[in-house]
């Protein structure tokens, strides 16, 4: 029978292989979705003014880039 420390040292290493894990796959599966979906450009700016019913000048559409860039 394993002494109760040699126990806690597999859970510890196993949990430490599995965060490793965890952080690669979850990194991967990130990177992966930005390029599916990449971050708001001008042109989905200038699209949105448009749905609202506005013709966006080019100071509207940096302005709302600006703002977005300050909260990154």
């Amino acid at each position: 029978m394993l002494q109760w420390w040699v126990c806690l040292l597999i859970g510890i290493g196993c949990l430490a292989v599995g965060f490793v894990i965890g952080f690669f796959v979850i990194r991967a599966v990130f990177t992966n979705q930005l390029k599916k979906n990449p971050p708001i450009n001008r042109d989905m700016i200038r699209a949105m003014f448009m749905q609202m019913g506005r013709k966006p000048s080019e100071k509207d559409i940096t302005r709302v880039m600006n703002s977005m860039n300050q909260y990154k």
